[in-house]
C-alpha cells in the first residue's frame, strides 16, 4: 500500500538492556470494543472502568452515540453509556467512520443491519482495502440490502430489512468478528438465530452477553461444532466493567523482556481468557522463562499478572489450530523466533492475508529487510533463527500498528537499528507504547 512520505512519523529502536519494572498495558480492545456496544443496547447506566482510549475504540463510542446512546467520560477516566435498549437505535444522521478498527465497523454492522433503516459505513485506506463480504454474507442472508462498491469493501451503505429475518449460520472461517456479528444481529430482531462455528474462536462476545443479563445457548454437536442459539429483543441490564489488561498488547514487552539482555517485567492484570493465550503457551514451548502471578478472576474472566525474564530460546513447530487464539500475535511472535535456536514454523496463517494489510506478507518483509532468514508460504511462515548480524532495516508498516511495534521490539535487542516508516499508527491500539517502554530501559529515537 503506497504511503504519503510527508505524513509519516519514522521511529527507530535501537539495542537495549535490562528492562526491568512493572507496567500496564492499555486495557483489552476486544473487551473495550464490546463493553461499549452492550452498554449502548443495554437499559440503565453501564459504568466502564479501564476501558483502551485507542482510535480504533473511540471510533466505535462515536458510533454508538450517532445510534443514540449517550457516552461520557469523567474526571477519572471512567466512562458512562446511557443505553437505548435491543432493537431500538436510531439511525444516524452522519456517516459512521470507523478510521483502521476492522473489529468495530464488523460488529457494528451486525447491530445496523438489524435495523429497518439506512447507516453508512467509511473506513482509512487500510480499512477500506479489507473485505466485509464474511459479514455482509450472513446479513444479507437475513434480508439487509448493501449498497457499495464491488468486492464489498468501504465505503458501502447496509439497509436493514423490515422485517429482518433470524438465521441459522455456518461460520466458514475461525472469526471472532463474523460470528460477534451475526450474535449481535440476532440479538436485534425477533426470532431465534443460530451461529455454528466449526472452530472455536474467542468467546468475549458470549461472556458479555450473559454478562449482561441475556441468555444464550451453547452446546457442541457431533461433529465437534459449537452451537450457540440466541434469542432476539432480549433486554440487557447495565452492568460495571472493568476492562483487563490487553494481552495482544502485552505481548510486545513480553517478547521485548525475553530477547533483551537482563530483563525481568512484571506486567499486570492481563486477560488470560483460553481463546487468546496461545502465544504465552507457544512462548512456554520455545523456554520462555514467563510465570502467572496473582491469578483470579473478574467479571467472568481470568486475569492475572505476568512475570517475564530475559531467555535462551528454541525454536518450535506451532500448529495450525492454535491460530485462532493468537492470530494478532504472528508478527511479534515472527520476533522471538529470529532469536530462537533453530526453526520455528507457524501453520495456519492465511488469515493474516486479510488483517490491517497483508500481514504474512509485511512481516516476511520486515524480516526481509533485517537480514533474518525466513520462507513466506501461502499460509505459513518458517524464521530461522541464531542468524549473526541482523538488524539495521526499514520496515514499511503498511498503516499496521503491530507490524510497527513488532519490528521496534527487535531493534531493543539488534546491535543495528531499526526503523520503522510510521509510528503515529501505533495509536490505534497502544497509544504511548515508546514512551512506556522508554520508562522500563528501551531506547528508541525520532526522525
Amino acid at each position: 500500500m503506497a504511503h504519503d512520505a510527508t505524513q509519516l512519523s519514522p521511529l527507530s529502536a535501537t539495542m537495549s538492556h535490562g528492562l526491568t519494572g512493572r507496567l500496564r498495558v492499555p486495557g483489552d480492545k476486544s473487551i473495550s470494543h464490546r463493553a461499549l456496544i452492550f452498554g449502548a443496547l443495554a437499559r440503565g447506566k453501564t459504568r466502564i472502568s479501564g476501558l483502551l482510549e485507542s482510535e480504533d475504540v473511540l471510533n466505535t463510542a462515536k458510533a454508538m452515540a450517532a445510534f443514540g446512546a449517550h457516552i461520557v467520560k469523567d474526571d477519572d477516566g471512567v466512562w458512562y453509556v446511557d443505553g437505548v435498549g435491543t432493537g431500538s437505535l436510531v439511525e444516524p444522521s452522519n456517516v459512521l467512520d470507523f478510521g483502521n478498527s476492522g473489529t468495530g465497523v464488523r460488529l457494528v454492522m451486525g447491530l445496523a443491519g438489524a435495523h429497518a433503516f439506512s447507516t453508512t459505513f467509511m473506513g482509512d485506506e487500510s480499512l477500506s482495502s479489507r473485505p466485509m463480504a464474511r459479514v455482509l454474507d450472513p446479513l444479507r442472508e437475513m434480508g439487509v440490502e448493501v449498497l457499495g462498491r464491488s468486492g464489498d469493501r468501504l465505503p458501502l451503505t447496509i439497509r436493514g430489512a423490515e422485517p429482518a429475518a433470524p438465521i441459522t449460520y455456518r461460520v466458514p472461517m475461525a472469526s471472532a468478528q463474523v460470528k460477534s456479528c451475526v450474535l449481535l444481529a440476532g440479538l436485534n430482531m425477533a426470532g431465534t438465530t443460530t451461529v455454528i462455528e466449526p472452530i472455536k474462536t474467542r468467546d468475549h462476545t458470549e461472556r458479555m452477553l450473559r454478562g449482561f443479563g441475556a441468555t444464550l445457548g451453547e452446546s457442541v454437536n457431533e461433529a465437534g461444532e459449537t452451537i450457540l442459539t440466541i434469542e432476539g429483543l432480549q433486554a440487557l441490564k447495565a452492568q460495571d466493567v472493568t476492562v483487563p489488561g490487553d494481552p495482544s498488547s502485552a505481548a510486545f514487552p513480553i517478547v521485548a523482556a525475553l530477547i533483551t539482555p537482563d530483563s525481568n517485567l512484571v506486567i499486570d492484570d492481563i486477560l488470560l481468557n483460553e481463546s487468546r493465550t496461545g502465544l504465552i503457551t507457544t512462548l512456554l514451548e520455545m523456554g520462555a522463562d514467563i510465570t502467572i502471578e496473582n491469578e483470579r478472576e473478574s467479571g467472568g474472566e481470568r486475569i492475572g499478572n505476568i512475570r517475564v525474564r530475559s531467555s535462551s530460546l528454541k525454536g518450535v513447530t506451532v500448529p495450525a489450530d492454535r491460530a485462532p487464539s493468537m492470530i494478532d500475535e504472528y508478527p511479534v511472535l515472527s520476533v522471538a523466533a529470529s532469536f530462537a535456536e533453530g526453526e520455528t514454523r507457524m501453520e495456519g496463517l492465511e488469515e493474516l492475508r486479510v488483517k490491517e494489510s497483508d500481514r504474512l506478507s509485511a512481516v516476511a518483509a520486515g524480516l526481509k529487510a533485517n537480514g533474518v532468514p525466513h520462507e513466506e508460504g501461502g499460509d505459513y511462515l518458517v524464521v530461522s533463527g541464531g542468524a549473526n548480524e541482523i538488524g539495521g532495516g526499514m520496515v514499511t508498516t503498511h498503516l499496521d500498528h503491530r507490524i510497527a511495534m513488532s519490528f521496534l521490539v527487535l531493534g531493543l535487542a539488534v546491535h543495528k537499528p531499526v526503523t520503522v516508516d510510521d509510528a503515529a499508527i501505533i495509536n490505534t491500539s497502544f497509544p504511548g507504547f515508546a514512551d512506556l517502554l522508554g520508562t522500563l530501559g528501551a531506547s528508541f529515537s525520532r526522525g
